[in-house]
This record gives C-alpha cells, sequence and structure tokens, in this order.
C-alpha cells in the first residue's frame, strides 16, 4: 500500500514536472496593440489560456500606432495589430509587415463629431480637427473628405490620439474629432453630434494581424497558434457571451453592457470570412488604399511589393 501511495506521488511529481517544463519553454509573442473594441478577442485568449493552452505566452503591449512599428523594428514587438493602411505605412517606411489574420472590420465603431454649427463634411474646410496622425483616423478622414470633393490638406488637422481627442471634443476643444470606439461612446454620452461613422463606409477600415517576414519564416507553428488561438477566442464569445464580454469590457475599463454597445460597431473574422477577405478583397483593397494613401500624402513612396504583404496560408 505504501509502495503504491509512493509510487502515485512520485508519477504526480513527474507530471508537475513535465508541466513546469511544457510552460517554461512555450514561446513568448508581444502582441502591440490598442483598446480598440476590435482587438479585444486577443485579450480574451490570454486572460482564458486559449494562448497557454496552444502553446504560446501572449504579453499585450498597448502604445500608439506610430510607435508600433518602431517597437517591431527594435524587436520590442513580434506582432502589430492595426489597420491595412498603417501596415502600408510602415511599409513604406523600412519596416517589412506580413499580414496573416483579419481580425475586424468597422461598422460605426469609427466616428467624425462635429459641433452643432457644421451640418456637412463640406462645412470642415479651413476648420480645426483633432486626429491622430500615422495611423487610421487620418487615412479615414482622408479618404471620407476625398470622396465628399475635399482634401486632407483643407482642413487644419491637429494630432491627437483618438481618446485625447474625444475627451478633448466632449471639453469643447475643437471644431471637430476623429475617434473610435470605446471613445467614441462618450461623445455619443455627451450628446456629441456624429456626422459620419464608418457604417457608411463599409469595408474600409479593416483591423489585421501582422508579423514580420522573418519571424513567420523562422516560427510558423508559433504565427499558427496566435492564428487558431483568434479563432477559438470567437467561439468562446459564441459559448458564453456574458462571461466573455465582462472579460473583455474589464481590460478598457467598460461595464458588460458599454462593451456590449460597442461591439456591435464591429465585426469579428471568423475563419470563413478570414480566408473570403484575404483570398479575394485584399489585393483589390489594398492597392486602393495606397493609392488614396499617395494622393493625400499620408506615405511619401508605395511599398517594395504589395504581394509580400500578405500572406494567406494561415487561415486556410
Amino acid at each position: 500500500m505504501r509502495k503504491t501511495s509512493w509510487m502515485a506521488g512520485a508519477l504526480a511529481a513527474a507530471v508537475a514536472g513535465l508541466c513546469a517544463v511544457s510552460a517554461s519553454a512555450q514561446t513568448k509573442v508581444t502582441v502591440a496593440m490598442s483598446g480598440w473594441t476590435g482587438f479585444a478577442p486577443i485579450t480574451l485568449a490570454k486572460e482564458t489560456g486559449i494562448f497557454k493552452k496552444n502553446g504560446i505566452e501572449v504579453e499585450i503591449k498597448k502604445m500608439p500606432t506610430s510607435n508600433r512599428h518602431q517597437a517591431m523594428a527594435a524587436g520590442e514587438v513580434q506582432a502589430i495589430t492595426t489597420t491595412v493602411d498603417t501596415h502600408l505605412l510602415y511599409a513604406s517606411s523600412g519596416v517589412d509587415v506580413t499580414q496573416v489574420l483579419v481580425l475586424d472590420s468597422s461598422h460605426g465603431g469609427d466616428g467624425i463629431v462635429v459641433r452643432d454649427a457644421i451640418n456637412g463634411l463640406a462645412d470642415l474646410k479651413g476648420k480645426q480637427v483633432a486626429v491622430q496622425y500615422g495611423g487610421v483616423p487620418q487615412f479615414w478622414l482622408a479618404y471620407v473628405l476625398k470622396k465628399n470633393g475635399l482634401s486632407i490638406g483643407e482642413v487644419q488637422t491637429v494630432n491627437l490620439q483618438p481618446s485625447d481627442a474625444a475627451n478633448a471634443f466632449v471639453a469643447g476643444q475643437f471644431d471637430a474629432a476623429v475617434t473610435y470606439e470605446p471613445y467614441l461612446s462618450k461623445v455619443r454620452e455627451a450628446n456629441g453630434k456624429i456626422i459620419v461613422t464608418s457604417d457608411q463606409t463599409p469595408g474600409v477600415i479593416i483591423d489585421t494581424l501582422a508579423f514580420q517576414p522573418d519571424y513567420i519564416q523562422k516560427n510558423p507553428k508559433v504565427v499558427k497558434a496566435f492564428v487558431d488561438s483568434w479563432f477559438e477566442a470567437l467561439d468562446e464569445i459564441k459559448k458564453d457571451e456574458k462571461k466573455a464580454f465582462e472579460i473583455m469590457a474589464r481590460d478598457v475599463n467598460q461595464t458588460p453592457e458599454q462593451f456590449a454597445s460597442s461591439a456591435k460597431t464591429v465585426l469579428w473574422y471568423d475563419k470563413a470570412g478570414n480566408i473570403e477577405y484575404l483570398t479575394k478583397t485584399m489585393p483589390t483593397f489594398i492597392k486602393e488604399v495606397q493609392d488614396v494613401m499617395l494622393e493625400a500624402k499620408l506615405i511619401r513612396k508605395a511599398p517594395p511589393s504589395l504581394d509580400s504583404m500578405t500572406d494567406t496560408s494561415f487561415v486556410k
């Protein structure tokens, strides 16, 4: 009996040791992102242990969009979540990135807020607009203005992060501001006037996950584990939305009800959606984005290759 007990104890110790080795052997991946609602399933995958189950340890670093490519070039992060236009900005400035996963698209999650006296986009001419430089707010503003006969050079832009832009606008500063969820909800709660949202420009604000080409070549299993974990996180939301929303809301200091409201303005892309978008839509869309950015002088030159900026193999 004592022998059996001793053997059981030894076996338990051995199993615990193997688990410790397994945990310590997990590859660490640091991802640069923001508190944007569309990225929240990454937080869910981390907090619920999905990443660890799939063999990777993920650290989330929240930082401004303009700092992410610098952090990647310096080796501080291995992955970046941002919009297609921002990845183009990075690539045009010499930081090679390859998109491997479509995360979300904004369907009302981004908006341009204005003072009551402004009744149309044409009224923005000559006005002060708070907008983040080097990120999707600046690109989207240029895109929307172009579609309405104006150029971004015809408004007075002031560089502010989306959260700061929303807070400044609510405090009475600036004629207009470009921001996104969860900060856009704060403007709504303050009865701010929203003149246009991304719901009126479907398919333009698309977020993707990217790694550098060398990292992908050396660590394909890690990249695959990250992509698979995203899909599993979406499954968790379907299985228990209330619990998932509680976890994701806590990360951005929202109530579950507030997060649920924000989540209505984004579309998270599952596996089928990824295959459809990356293989059929992306090749044409990324060229259109490049053309808008060049015309608006948001980039000085085109990236060396658009084809190398997308790898569809990890979502299949």
